[in-house]
């Protein structure tokens, strides 16, 4: 897909959307993978905007509801963890970049198409009641929006993944970079934690 220099930045993500759409759709058929992330970067101008979907086993070491102070005191080392946007994905020096943005969510459970809101509470807290290992059909997965500015963008040429150190369940993640210059996709993994732009 050619992508030309006057697509406001609007538009590059939403195209990142339109791919994480997908994503989700593909996984709402059941192709939520552990292990398997999913990463969106687009470079226009001065700004990086970086988006992530990942599985909760990657990022906290469980799915479930955090009901235990254990589990909730894992939550949110993972939460500040994902907040440091440029010690997970860190781009060349050289291009100056400053994070000036994180936004962290978690999305917990599947609404089954076609369910009114009060099914899907219903289905929510019946999923408080199973395990995951049970056959339950519960997977929570963490979203993270990140907004960068950097000074000397086009010096970009790799990005250094500190993703893979800090959350050692993560395996892989499928990222997809969209410029003024086009859209390309690639596959970072743990044993090659960096990408070559």
């Amino acid at each position: 897909m050619k992508i030309l220099t006057t697509i406001p930045l609007a538009a590059l993500i939403s195209a990142c959307a339109l791919t994480a759409s997908q994503a989700e759709e593909h996984r709402q058929l059941g192709a939520h993978v552990h292990g398997h992330g999913k990463l969106n970067i687009a470079i226009e101008k001065n700004v990086v905007s970086i988006e992530l979907e990942a599985p909760g086993a990657d990022i906290a070491g469980f799915e479930h509801e955090a009901t235990t102070k254990e589990d909730k005191a894992k939550l949110e080392k993972a939460k500040a963890t994902l907040a440091k946007g440029l010690e997970l994905f860190t781009p060349a020096s050289a291009a100056g970049c400053k994070q000036t943005s994180a936004k962290v969510a978690i999305e917990a459970g599947q609404e089954h198409e076609g369910e009114g809101k009060e099914e899907h509470e219903k289905h929510a807290a019946e999923a408080k009641d199973h395990d995951h290992d049970k056959g339950e059909h519960h997977h929570s997965e963490f979203h993270v929006e990140y907004s960068f500015q950097c000074s000397a963008p086009e010096k970009i040429a790799s990005l250094s993944f500190g993703y893979f150190k800090a959350f050692p369940n993560a395996e892989e993640l499928d990222v997809t970079v969209i410029t003024p210059k086009g859209q390309s996709s690639y596959e970072v993994t743990k044993d090659k934690p960096k990408l070559e732009l």
